[in-house]
Order: structure tokens, then C-alpha cells, then sequence
């Protein structure tokens, strides 16, 4: 079962909570964080501290994280960023475009992630994985959300939406980009108790829905730390990692699209006449074709739409991994038509979000930069957890999740 444990978060005084949120660390590319240099406050100072130095640093460098610890204790020290006295929970609602989802904010067992009840559906990769582990060590702080999802358990959001009901929160304002950000502390010791009790009985496992990276990070500091000597009683914080669980019923998964720089020496024509072996295709004009259902997708080539239908038989229907929209695109495409094996390392393909638009897809190949476009139909949450339960890995990049959490508004201290 899980555990989970209230803490001591460092957080944003009140008033300035809008202007120190961000977005989470990896989802903005230096340009765009350096945009906010100018704003004291803003926590991309912290975590991508490169923008405090010449441009051209190496972020990787000990230069960055060094400056990231320099800019958190100078927040810590002007008051900016104030630590709670008592353990807490946190519960975190965000809303976008009329959807509402409402996480708890908690510590998760770093045993836990090791043992597989904090279950992975991705493979991460080490230079990811160490960028973070040197920031957890430089800061002494996890800055970084790992969010979570469960299957809904109702006792444990019943004693939510009740302290939603009765309690005033702490935070409450609009992002930039339109996204309310919602949070309440709940302090009192029998309600904390009460949710530690029913997810260590009643919720067998939780799922990474997004920080594959920022999980595994946690858990080789804490194994260092271990192997040091620090854990004395295994409740140390290092031995936890800062995580917002939310109920599956809320979540909403958005397509995650391709676009492929070349097409493998083939003309269009002969691309098309090879795809047409696997799927059926549509000719859709100028709009952009949006997949309405499972095994459907969308190509966008030499300025005109398609509608593809993946072929009965194309792909092994039977298993669940292989008929994963993903999984059919990278297999009967991707891989093998166009040589792309791993697309973790092969330069020639990009991944573009959801949130983005499919005008996104279609601009970047009317600029010259790819010639085709390819948009999937999203992955389900119950895909999710099934082949998370059975210890599988989807290709990467299956899952874009919206809203995304704010980085600085909770922060864990190890």
C-alpha cells in the first residue's frame, strides 16, 4: 500500500506566490526562462539558474548549481520564500478551460518508488537524471513536482473537497497563461493522520503520470545518503520525494504528436504508396485533421492533410502495449519505414505537445524545418495504469498532461 507523509513545506509568502510560480523546469528551453531574468522573484531562478549567468553556460555546469543554491537561500533570507513550522498536507486544484483537477501535495516513500508501488510507464535517461540529482545535492531542496495519479479512492477525497469547502486557501490566482492555480494548507494533525491511514490501506499503488526523471533523481540521493550514513531512522526527508497525487477520474491526457525531418530518401508519393500498405488514407485538404478515434492519425505532408487508418490486422491487436497509438505510429512507421528505431536519440524526429495546437505541427512543416507531420489519438488513463501494472514501458513521449503544476509554490527540503 502506500505511503505517504505530511511535511514542512518552504513556500511563497502569500502576496508574492503569482510571481514566484513557473513552469515546471523542463518544459521551457533557456530563451524562454531567460525571458523572466528581470523578475526578481520568479523561481526559474532557481531552477534554471543559468539565466543568472553568461548565456552559453553550460547548464550542466557546477557554475549553474551552484548559482541555484546562491538564489534559493537569498529568497530563504529576504523572506520571499518562508518555511511552515508543523508538517502538512497541501491540496493543489488547477483549472484550465472549465476542467478542474484537485491533487494532494505530499511525501511520497522513496522505498515505495524502489519497490514498485509507485509505478513507472517510461525509461529515463542518466544525463536527466544526474541534472537533477547535482540540483537535489547543490539546493538540499526538491523543486520539482513528481506528479502522481491513483485509482479514486472516495474516503480520501471526501476529507478533501470537505477541507476545499471550509477553508479559505493560501493561493489563489490566474497564470499567464490562463490557468488558475488553487492551494490550502491543512494543518490539523487528525485530517493529515486520516489520509496518511487510508492511502497506506486503501490505495495499493500510485502511477508517474509526468517527473520520471525527478522520481529517479530523489531516489539516487536518497540511496547516497543512505550509503553515507545519514538515514538513521528512515524517516529522514531524503528518504522522500515531493509528489501531487491526484484521482484518475480527473485527469485528462492530450495527444503527443511527431513531425520527422526527412523521409528516408522517399519521394511523397512513394512515402504515401508505402504508408498505404498498413493504413487506409484520406485526403483532408488545408485543415488540419484532428484523430477522432483509437488507431487513427493524421499526417500533414507537402502541404496537404491526411486521415489515416491503421489496416485489421497491421498490428498485434491482441497485445496491449503494441496497440497503443504510439506504439503503432513508432513500429509501422517511424521504424519501419523510416529508420528511426530509438526515438530517444535519433535527431531526425521532434515531439510536440498536445497544448501546442496541430497549427503547430502544420507551421513547422510549412518552415522547411521537417517534412512531415504526424498527429496521434491520446493515450487513456486505465492504458496507463495497465501497462504500468504489468511492469511495461510505453515508448517515450506517449503522454502530454495538462494544466501543469507550478514549480515554487511547494518546495521539499531534504
Amino acid at each position: 500500500m502506500a505511503k505517504i507523509s505530511p511535511f514542512n513545506a518552504l513556500r511563497p509568502k502569500q502576496k508574492l506566490a503569482a510571481e514566484v510560480a513557473t513552469l515546471p523546469y523542463d518544459v521551457v528551453n533557456e530563451t524562454e526562462a531567460r525571458r523572466f531574468h528581470d523578475r526578481p522573484y520568479n523561481f526559474y531562478h532557481v531552477t534554471r539558474s543559468e539565466i543568472d549567468l553568461p548565456e552559453g553556460t553550460d547548464p550542466h555546469s557546477r557554475l549553474v548549481y551552484d548559482k541555484a543554491k546562491e538564489n534559493l537561500d537569498n529568497m530563504i533570507a529576504e523572506g520571499v520564500m518562508q518555511r511552515d513550522k508543523e508538517p502538512c498536507y497541501y491540496i493543489y486544484e488547477l483549472e484550465m478551460d472549465g476542467h478542474a483537477q484537485t491533487g494532494l501535495i505530499c511525501a511520497s516513500s522513496v522505498d515505495d518508488y524502489e519497490a514498485g508501488i509507485i509505478k513507472k510507464h517510461e525509461f529515463t535517461r542518466p544525463v536527466k537524471e544526474q541534472d537533477r540529482i547535482d540540483h537535489i545535492l547543490a539546493t538540499r531542496a526538491q523543486t520539482g513536482i513528481v506528479f502522481l495519479a491513483y485509482r479514486d479512492q472516495d474516503d480520501v477525497q471526501q476529507i478533501i473537497e470537505t477541507w476545499k469547502r471550509e477553508h479559505v486557501p493560501v493561493n489563489n490566482f490566474v497564470a499567464e497563461d490562463g490557468v488558475r492555480h488553487t492551494l490550502w494548507v491543512m494543518d490539523d494533525y487528525s485530517q493529515c493522520a486520516a489520509i496518511t491511514l487510508l492511502f497506506g490501506s486503501d490505495v495499493p499503488a500510485t502511477y508517474i503520470a509526468d517527473g520520471h526523471h525527478r522520481a529517479a533523481s530523489a531516489a539516487k540521493v536518497c540511496a547516497e545518503m543512505r550509503k553515507l550514513g545519514y538515514s538513521l531512522k528512515g524517516e529522514e526527508n531524503f528518504n522522500y520525494f515531493l509528489t501531487c497525487i491526484f484521482p484518475a477520474s480527473q485527469l485528462r491526457i492530450m495527444d503527443y504528436n511527431r513531425v520527422v525531418s526527412d523521409l528516408n530518401g522517399m519521394t511523397e508519393e512513394a512515402f504515401l504508396a508505402a504508408l498505404d500498405k498498413s493504413f487506409s488514407l484520406e485526403e483532408q485538404g488545408r485543415k488540419p485533421y484532428k484523430p477522432q478515434q483509437p488507431q487513427e492519425f493524421g499526417l500533414y505532408l507537402g502541404g496537404r492533410w491526411w486521415k489515416l487508418s491503421a489496416r485489421p490486422g497491421s498490428f498485434p491487436a491482441e497485445d496491449l502495449k503494441e496497440r497503443l497509438d504510439v506504439s503503432i505510429l513508432q513500429n509501422q512507421v517511424l521504424s519501419a519505414l523510416l529508420g528511426i528505431h530509438d526515438p530517444r536519440t535519433d535527431k531526425r524526429v521532434d515531439f510536440v505537445g498536445g497544448i501546442r495546437g496541430l497549427d503547430e505541427l502544420q507551421r513547422r512543416v510549412d518552415a522547411g524545418d521537417f517534412a512531415a507531420a504526424f498527429a496521434c489519438y491520446p493515450v487513456r488513463m486505465e492504458q496507463l495504469f495497465s501497462i504500468a501494472d504489468r511492469g511495461e514501458v510505453m515508448p517515450p513521449k506517449s503522454t502530454w498532461f495538462e494544466p501543469k503544476l507550478r514549480d515554487g509554490l511547494v518546495v521539499y527540503m531534504i
